[in-house]
């Protein structure tokens, strides 16, 4: 009998992994701190979760194949248009982007809301870097930009406040969090950067150029305000969905209702 309950349990985990899927966690990992959204200190223990997480991302989370790297952090392509105002008139596309300094969030304040548990998180980075090739059409204030090459973005003292909303599903007897969406705002003390064959050539051009933009980042930083974070976002959107299809809500929040408690009927599994 053991040794067939031991094959069953064998064959539902490869269906899994063949079709994909990472396996959940079925026991509480010793690495999260479970707190009780009913405790007065629940924020206190859910900002110490969170940096919990953040922390063994770094070493890997076991079991969870799907995020290969998260500190270097890589994305394939961005595009953005931003037209917003008489002064920046950009088309952006980043791609073969590398991010780095994710391995040293510090998480700030970790809220949960009890209506629809979503959340908000505040955290810094004290450094992170972009590098990737760019291709660049438009204006920032009276200057016209066209070229192709390689970018190079440095933040510094980065503080990163995010806005996640979240569903509710059920997945054996747990209840999990389906990251619907994820939208961030930063500041920053400052920003260096770098446009290689940023005028197609003109290398004395180019040297003006970025010496500009880092004589007067706090304007430059405002001109990639979207392309910034919708580079946060499209990481952070990533690497939630894939925790929390993979560890039960319920190891974060112990009191946390199940999707019929909360919505009043039952909600399909995400696709």
């Amino acid at each position: 009998m053991r040794e067939l309950l031991g094959c069953v349990m064998l064959l539902a985990w490869v269906t899994r992994v063949v079709r994909g899927e990472d396996p959940y966690l079925t026991e509480p990992p010793d690495y999260i701190k479970q707190c009780k959204i009913a405790d007065k200190n629940f924020i206190n223990c859910s900002t110490q979760s969170i940096q919990q997480l953040f922390d063994k991302l770094n070493d890997g989370i076991p079991g969870l194949t799907s995020i290969k790297s998260f500190d270097p952090f890589y994305l394939n392509r961005i595009r953005i248009s931003q037209g917003n105002s008489n002064a920046i008139n950009l088309k952006v596309e980043l791609a073969n982007v590398k991010i780095i300094g994710f391995g040293h969030t510090k998480v700030l304040e970790s809220i949960v809301f009890k209506k629809d548990y979503s959340w908000k998180t505040t955290f810094t980075l004290p450094v992170m870097k972009l590098i990737g090739d760019y291709s660049l059409l438009g204006r920032i204030l009276l200057i016209p930009l066209n070229g192709r090459g390689q970018v190079f973005l440095d933040a510094e003292n980065m503080t990163v406040t995010m806005h996640t909303k979240t569903r509710l599903y059920t997945k054996g007897d747990f209840t999990f969090y389906n990251v619907t969406n994820c939208r961030v705002d930063f500041k920053i003390d400052g920003l260096k950067s770098y446009f290689s064959n940023l005028f197609n050539g003109n290398k004395q051009l180019e040297d003006s150029t970025n010496k500009f933009f880092n004589d007067n980042w706090r304007m430059l930083a405002d001109a990639l305000y979207t392309v910034i974070t919708q580079t946060i976002e499209d990481i952070l959107l990533d690497v939630l969905k894939k925790i929390f299809h993979f560890i039960p809500a319920n190891y974060f929040v112990s009191d946390i209702p199940t999707p019929e408690q909360l919505y009043g009927k039952a909600k399909p599994k995400p696709k």
